[in-house]
């Protein structure tokens, strides 16, 4: 008969809670064991967020094009139009360019979580000599997903996203509106920019309004919170030039 165990190894027994333990994480990502199964899942789930993301801000931005392109068409296929089309056109881009902006603020979530992993990580354990970019980036990441936040504002999303995409869009709808009230109809062009009652001065002057202050928006001096991920600064250097780290520069012809 196989006498029962005594108390002290009853105690040292694990037991299964002890795999549902508060602290299970702690050491999961330590330096020591490197690129671990854990990061490079975390990693790799990071990318994946980003990736789902930015397939949404280009649908969008599709669909800003198709609109545009439909109404372009539609305006000029007939000289009896109302030229005000290409300006709901415009109302309609403002309104894809609002719900653009509050993606890419979500966008920039999952993006600046990648590039930290980015710098700090990989690109660390690829050339240790280059240092940290940032030699807290553990607790700021461990903040971030205990509370994650929005990184940047309402208007440096639109401003990007104007940058980027719209601003060009409402321009060409600017100068097909323009032509449309100039060449398209024998009276004085500030009469043919009437709607109904308002006057072709009120129009224009409120055309005129939104797209200074678009301008302003797009290009006015501010600090950038956004995380950049490609470098932009001396594009025109060649293969055989190096930058100021003496490292050989690839890929800028």
């Amino acid at each position: 008969m196989t006498p029962p165990p005594d108390d002290d190894s009853a105690e040292e027994a694990p037991g299964p809670a002890d795999a549902t333990a508060p602290h299970v994480g702690e050491g999961l990502l330590d330096e020591e064991m490197g690129p671990s199964s854990a990061m490079a899942h975390l990693y790799r789930g990071e990318i994946h967020r980003m990736k789902l993301w930015r397939e949404r801000l280009d649908q969008t931005a599709n669909w800003a094009v198709i609109v545009m392109a439909a109404i372009l068409t539609w305006s000029f296929s007939n000289p009896g139009h109302p030229h005000y089309i290409l300006l709901v056109g415009v109302a309609t881009l403002t309104v894809f360019l609002t719900i653009e902006a509050r993606r890419y603020r979500g966008y920039e979530i999952w993006r600046t979580r990648v590039r930290t992993l980015q710098q700090n990580v990989w690109a660390y354990g690829l050339d240790p000599d280059g240092g940290l970019v940032d030699e807290e980036w553990r607790e700021r990441l461990g903040a971030d997903y205990r509370t994650p936040t929005i990184k940047i504002t309402a208007e440096e999303a639109v401003a990007h996203r104007l940058r980027r995409v719209y601003l060009p869009l409402f321009v060409v709808l600017l100068g097909a509106w323009i032509v449309r009230i100039t060449a398209f109809t024998p009276e004085p062009w500030i009469d043919a920019a009437s709607i109904g009652m308002l006057p072709g001065r009120v129009v224009v002057a409120l055309v005129a309004v939104f797209y200074v202050g678009a301008t302003v928006v797009a290009f006015r001096p501010r600090t950038w919170h956004a995380k950049g991920e490609l470098r932009t600064e001396d594009l025109r250097k060649t293969r055989d030039q190096t930058d100021s780290s003496g490292i050989r520069l690839f890929g800028r012809d």
